[in-house]
């Protein structure tokens, strides 16, 4: 471990890949001052020494409570016309996880996902069943028109009917400990049922602290296809790889594999940053190291497919 990497943290967070960026300059300016402002949030709860588990918790929270992203409030709509959720928490200390597929009515996903990873002993429900235990739970629901209400409310700020709206987390705390967080609402007019990446541990999600945590974006077929999230981890425990590297050659095996279009990012078990895409748009940030909050508006993405 290097020294830089002792006594420091490390935050990523994304809004999700793929579309185009706006032509109004102010209508972009307006997603990443948004996810600014949850990066500052993760920043000032790591720099209390609190964990990277309730850092990604908190920033997923807080982007799933914004109608410009495509998790939470801001899903989109299926082929009936429904909201169905999907999200992921998992803890690279202990490698605990939990998640929940196609719930209905669920104001935050993420909470419910940390408490299938908190009070049962399965990582995945869905459906009915992950409703009866949110209900169990006394965890807040919504009508489907808090989701509908959100949707008309930025339908003229951002385009959500490209298939790559998910958001995301990974942090490495103080302690050295990594975790993942990642949300989404599906995509536009996906079949009912349907279940993508993002609650699929190993998937769109994966955190171990013998290697890092990824949290990914995009068609989410592709990254289940080739067990993403957990192939760029391996590639640091097992292979040696670094943050860079990894990210590098995950996004490279995505497209020669499946020609994926999508996107993830990346902090290793030293709190290296990296974020890698296929997709056009990449709307992510980044504090390393303690260092500057920086989003891809000010910084160029550090690993592209070749």
């Amino acid at each position: 471990m290097d020294k830089k990497s002792q006594n420091s943290f490390s935050l990523a967070i994304h809004g999700g890949a793929g579309g185009v960026y706006s032509k109004v300059r102010k209508q972009e300016k307006l997603i990443y001052d948004h996810l600014e402002t949850v990066l500052e949030a993760g920043r000032t709860l790591l720099a209390k020494g609190g964990s990277a588990l309730d850092t990604v918790n908190l920033c997923v929270r807080m982007l799933e409570d914004d109608p410009l992203f495509n998790a939470g409030c801001g899903a989109v709509a299926n082929a009936a016309g429904r909201y169905e959720l999907d999200a992921s928490i998992m803890d690279g200390k202990t490698l605990q996880a939990g998640a929940v597929a196609a719930v209905v009515n669920v104001k935050n996903p993420v909470d419910l996902a940390r408490l299938v990873m908190k009070k049962t002993p399965h990582v995945l429900l869905c459906g009915p069943g992950a409703i009866d235990f949110a209900k169990a739970q006394d965890v807040p629901t919504v009508t489907q028109r808090y989701f509908k209400s959100a949707e008309t409310k930025v339908k003229d700020l951002v385009d959500k009917s490209s298939k790559h709206g998910t958001v995301g987390a990974v942090a490495r705390d103080i302690k050295s400990n990594v975790a993942a967080a990642t949300s989404t609402g599906g995509y536009d007019k996906k079949m009912p049922g349907r279940i993508g990446d993002s609650p699929l541990i190993g998937a769109g999600n994966y955190a171990d602290n013998a290697s890092g945590a990824i949290s990914c974006t995009g068609i989410g077929e592709h990254f289940i296809r080739t067990g993403a999230a957990a192939y760029a981890a391996f590639l640091i425990e097992h292979d040696g790889l670094n943050a860079q590297q990894a990210a590098q050659k995950t996004i490279n095996r995505l497209k020669e594999k499946v020609k994926a279009d999508g996107a993830f990012i990346l902090v290793d078990k030293d709190g290296n940053v990296a974020i890698a895409q296929n997709a056009t748009v990449m709307r992510c940030g980044w504090i390393e190291h303690n260092g500057p909050a920086l989003t891809t508006l000010q910084a160029p993405i550090r690993a592209q497919s070749q």
